[in-house]
């Protein structure tokens, strides 16, 4: 390795050409890093005293030790976010002075020709530097001048807007910025990929800018080893296609999580999110798996991250499953995602129908939302789904999941249809965490016409007002404080409305005859309302006891013959 002290303008005019390999992460500052260097170019720019400004080091590898005194491509191992900053702001800058130089040098044909361009090269070879896939086409047609393309880069887009604006803002006013340009200084570091070890370089390079994911970290311990071919074959046969199914903003969101649940089904046990790399390389290191290639291993990642999108990411193509699928994300259960994955995997392979893995998934939607009504703890959610596979038995796999939750006591209980009702009668619900899913799920039941609930607004239909108006005090009789207290926000006296603010604290008999009072709702949960005379606590809790009812047809629980139970329970 070796390092020296240059200033950034001089480094670019002097090399040939920046390559960003496949490994490496996509471009992802944001504005506030961009606001950040800008702010200290500008100050640069204004300090005569002051003559350097550094911004970070520029590390590299070439084929032998050398400085940048050859016209080779030069493959980036850390510096990406800065260059790419530095050159969106010159593009900027260049389409700002045209013809003009505020000072010496920065013309938009010198800027072009120096730091962004080689006009004595052709194709790809003329830009300064070549990013990755979507970056690299919205980059080029930048520097190009033209338009972005449909799937732009989002950062690069944006990041391009706000130099654009900022230099703009600047009016003629321009050598500051020029000057702040030409005082930034890097420290230039190259590595010899014979004698250095490029990947734990690139590991350590997590102290400044934006820390490196776990994702970033994972996929360059994938790439970086191979061969600039094999890099690309596997980039763009594999890597390229999860990270477009995930999407820009979901791929750097939600691959750590994927590859924790991709972790925990293949190993048993859990990483901590931030522990994903170093658990991801113990086990790329085992024998078994190191035998059979990195190419297996990408492969196999690949395939169960096309599960994942499925399921977690609205991509699933079956609407039986995409609607299972959907109410389990509201209820927001990743942690049943490492046994989703291994169901998941078992119905491309034909081990499970469709219909049977739609049950298993409402299944696991019951489970869990049942025991949120029962205030049952979720500590230990992530263990019963991290090891729920170990009592699967294949050839019987529907009965076994049932049986498997069954068999389930104390703290991971599958609560009755008992249990169930009673909570949901005597609970908050109104304060519950869940109850926008809990009264879509229950209005919607077995529509084919499903109704927008989120259009409406929860209705108490006993008002909430403490100081109750003389006629519902009437109808609720002399306990009417007690009633008030322990039912206002329970199931019985809850519903929905798009007429809130007409009902407000009227007597109940105007709630239920004005226009577009409960006679004449089309809603399911106000079935009945409209032929009640009065509305007391015998109503409240004879229409909890319906609801209730409903429920457990909505959330059905896991039902095994006692035959059956009986043999699993030996096994």
């Amino acid at each position: 390795m070796e390092a020296t002290q240059s200033q950034l303008l001089k480094f670019l005019d002097k090399a040939a050409q920046f390559v960003i390999p496949v490994y490496q992460r996509t471009y992802s500052w944001t504005q506030r890093e961009c606001q950040q260097l800008w702010d200290d170019i500008i100050r640069t720019g204004h300090q005569d005293h002051t003559d350097a400004h550094f911004i970070g080091s520029i590390v590299y590898i070439e084929e032998r030790l050398s400085q940048v005194t050859t016209r080779s491509p030069l493959f980036v191992i850390d510096g990406q976010q800065r260059l790419t900053t530095v050159m969106l702001l010159i593009e900027a800058l260049a389409r700002r002075v045209g013809t003009n130089e505020p000072i010496d040098g920065f013309s938009a044909q010198k800027l072009r020709s120096r730091y962004l361009l080689d006009p004595e090269e052709q194709d790809e070879r003329r830009y300064k530097l070549v990013l990755t896939q979507t970056d690299k086409s919205s980059m080029t047609a930048l520097l190009r001048q033209e338009s972005l393309p449909s799937d732009a880069s989002i950062r690069v887009s944006e990041n391009f807007d706000f130099f654009q604006k900022q230099v703009k803002q600047l009016g003629d006013e321009l050598a500051p910025l020029c000057r702040g340009l030409a005082k930034l200084m890097i420290v230039d570091i190259t590595l010899d990929r014979h004698r250095d070890h490029p990947q734990r370089i690139f590991e350590s390079m997590n102290s400044t800018g934006r820390a490196l994911s776990q994702t970033d970290l994972i996929r360059n311990f994938v790439l970086m080893g191979l061969e600039r071919e094999d890099q690309a074959r596997l980039y763009e046969h594999h890597w390229r296609p999860m990270e477009q199914a995930f999407g820009q903003k979901e791929y750097s969101a939600s691959f750590d999580r994927f590859v924790r649940h991709y972790l925990t089904l293949k190993t048993g046990d859990i990483p901590k999110i931030r522990k994903v790399y170093e658990k991801f390389k113990d086990y790329a290191d085992k024998p078994e798996i190191k035998d059979a290639g990195i190419q297996m291993l990408v492969t196999d990642i690949q395939r169960f991250a096309g599960f994942y999108c499925a399921m977690a990411l609205d991509q699933e193509s079956s609407p039986l499953l995409n609607g299972a699928f959907e109410d389990l994300r509201h209820l927001e259960v990743a942690v049943a995602y490492p046994l989703l994955l291994e169901l998941y995997s078992d119905y491309d392979t034909g081990q499970l129908s469709e219909s049977e893995l739609c049950q298993v998934v409402r299944l696991v939607e019951s489970y869990v939302f049942r025991r949120a009504v029962c205030d049952i703890p979720t500590n230990s959610l992530n263990t019963t789904f991290s090891t729920f596979g170990r009592y699967l038995r294949k050839e019987n796999y529907l009965e076994s999941v049932l049986a498997r939750f069954r068999m389930m006591t104390t703290a991971r209980r599958f609560p009755n249809d008992e249990d169930f009702k009673r909570a949901l009668r005597t609970r908050d619900l109104y304060n519950f965490k869940r109850r926008s899913y809990f009264f879509r799920k229950l209005e919607n039941h077995q529509r084919k016409e499903p109704v927008p609930v989120g259009q409406f607004s929860i209705e108490h239909i006993m008002p909430q007002n403490e100081d109750l108006p003389k006629e519902w005090r009437e109808d609720l009789g002399e306990q009417w404080r007690r009633i008030h207290t322990e039912k206002l926000h329970t199931l019985g006296n809850l519903t929905l409305t798009g007429y809130n603010s007409e009902y407000s604290d009227r007597p109940f008999a105007d709630k239920r005859d004005i226009k577009g009072g409960f006679a004449m709702s089309p809603l399911q949960l106000n079935e009945g309302i409209g032929s009640l005379q009065r509305w007391d606590e015998q109503a409240i809790e004879h229409r909890a006891q319906l609801l209730s009812d409903r429920a457990t047809e909505v959330w059905e629980y896991a039902h095994v013959p006692e035959s059956k139970l009986a043999l699993y329970r030996k096994q």
